[in-house]
């Protein structure tokens, strides 16, 4: 689950949009009251938290969150005014992990989504979720709405690396060299049958395991 917290409503349905069409579960706050109402029910993977808001700043809410014992540690992704060299400066100095200025594109933030999140889970110990599929890279668990899916070793890794990658679609031969470390062509097609095994053992949630035709496998909706 990602936060986006911005009373724009455009910019933040534009930033909903991008993440969910990404693969994230996304939640939108348009100030600091209802995200912190919606912190003491769930924590996220990241926090995406714009400066100007109204009411309390993100600059006070940031320093809310890395002063509270149980949000200290969340990834924080600052959004700053175009060229305001002093917003980037205070938001890395009050906390932040990542800062991204406005206007910026679609692909930009994903990118910089992305890579916040493959540096702090990498950190911190791997916990990934995609829709109701959660993976614990820490305990090798995953779970389906909450109950245990019990998966090979190889499934295993192979629902990661379609998990460290929402929305990219990843070739046979990319697969077969992260999660079988080989690049030998005629075993390709190892990757189809675990990926039809995988998809099955996932129930209904195998849906979001996707064909790409004529090139691999990308998990998204």
């Amino acid at each position: 689950m990602i936060y986006i917290v911005e009373d724009d409503e455009s910019i933040r349905e534009m930033e909903m949009y991008a993440l969910k069409s990404a693969g994230y579960s996304v939640a939108g706050f348009e100030d600091g009251k209802a995200f912190f109402a919606a912190l003491e029910q769930k924590l996220p993977r990241l926090v995406i938290l714009d400066i100007m808001l109204p009411g309390e700043d993100g600059l006070s809410l940031l320093k809310t969150i890395r002063s509270t014992v149980r949000t200290r540690s969340l990834p924080v992704m600052m959004v700053t005014a175009k060229d305001t060299e002093l917003d980037m400066v205070r938001s890395l100095d009050s906390g932040a992990d990542d800062y991204i200025a406005k206007p910026f594109g679609i692909m930009e933030l994903l990118s910089r989504v992305k890579a916040l999140l493959r540096r702090t889970e990498k950190e911190t110990g791997s916990e990934l979720s995609f829709r109701e599929i959660s993976l614990n890279d820490d305990t090798h668990t995953v779970t389906v709405d909450g109950t245990n899916c019990i998966l090979t070793y190889k499934e295993y890794a192979l629902l990661k690396y379609l998990m460290e990658n929402p929305g990219m679609v990843l070739s046979r031969d990319r697969i077969m060299d992260r999660v079988w470390e080989t690049d030998f062509e005629g075993e390709s097609r190892t990757v189809d049958m675990h990926i039809k095994t995988l998809r099955k053992k996932l129930g209904d949630a195998g849906k979001y395991i996707q064909t790409v035709r004529n090139v691999g496998y990308k998990i998204g909706e």
